[in-house]
């Protein structure tokens, strides 16, 4: 250890001891030091941070549109559920397109590059992840991605700004040019089941990594935040870095509720300096 790092050590062993740093911010950093296989599981919580809003929160997409029209069988059997959907969609996807990485996600692109994380399971479909950096390979996008469409019936993918530009321009319900089939971005929407490959694959992760780190999930969605648990029922420790509180607070070895990004860039400081 150099001079340097020694130095910075004591410099936050300071700022805690003079109750400038909290506990929880060290006793994170440590977990993130001594991992070796980190799973990190997001939520729409990292998103709000670049302006994307939450579909739940008040003033996100629910405020503005009755959620049960985007049920996946309303979807199939109405065309004015159609036309709702890809008016929502669109408007959303506008979104998400501008936006960019904040801290949090490019936090993750740090612990890739010290060799600990083993993957990133991310409930969100606005591919920030991949924007901040993240090794495709590492990212299991287990609800799916906005920014392709695929086809219900036959399966046929495209680029969802190919789509989106018919949309715009004379279609207001998009439909497949390989067979006429109703096109849907290739999320998954109310009623539709996950993707078994990316659960699947989701799980995996779950059994075998040390550290599972949640960042701005409420854990209330399921199957999803199932995978969390199952980390922590095989041995993994768990921090929940969060805006509220969670139903999994109770088995979490560290609990912050604050902006995921000030927290990391926080733990980045104290880890990277001691590394």
């Amino acid at each position: 250890m150099t001079i340097k790092q020694k130095f910075m050590i004591l410099y936050y062993l300071f700022l805690f001891s003079n109750g400038k740093m909290d506990n929880s911010i060290i006793t994170a950093a440590k977990l993130i030091d001594v991992s070796r296989k980190i799973l990190v599981f997001t939520g729409a919580g990292i998103s709000t941070e670049s302006g994307i809003p939450d579909f739940r929160s008040v003033g996100g997409i629910w405020d503005k549109y009755n959620p049960s029209d985007f049920h996946l069988q309303n979807i199939i059997s109405s065309e004015e559920c159609r036309r709702k959907y890809w008016e929502m969609s669109s408007e959303y996807y506008k979104v998400m397109k501008t936006a960019t990485p904040n801290y949090a996600h490019y936090s993750i692109k740090h612990i890739e590059e010290r060799g600990k994380l083993a993957a990133i399971v991310t409930q969100n479909i606005d591919r920030l992840h991949h924007r901040a950096g993240c090794s495709s390979e590492k990212i299991i996008e287990i609800h799916g991605t906005a920014f392709l469409v695929s086809c219900l019936s036959c399966g046929t993918t495209y680029e969802r700004d190919l789509i989106e530009e018919r949309f715009i321009e004379y279609e207001k319900i998009p439909i497949c040019d390989r067979c006429s089939g109703i096109l849907k971005p290739a999320t998954v929407s109310f009623g539709q089941a996950m993707p078994e490959d990316k659960m699947n694959q989701s799980l995996a992760y779950a059994y075998q990594c040390d550290l599972c780190i949640v960042m701005g999930s409420s854990l209330v969605v399921y199957p999803a935040a199932s995978i969390p648990e199952i980390a922590v029922e095989n041995g993994a420790r768990l921090i929940i870095i969060n805006r509220d509180m969670t139903p999994l607070d109770h088995k979490a070895d560290v609990v912050i509720n604050d902006s995921i990004s000030r927290v990391m860039k926080s733990i980045d400081e104290l880890s990277l300096s001691s590394a």
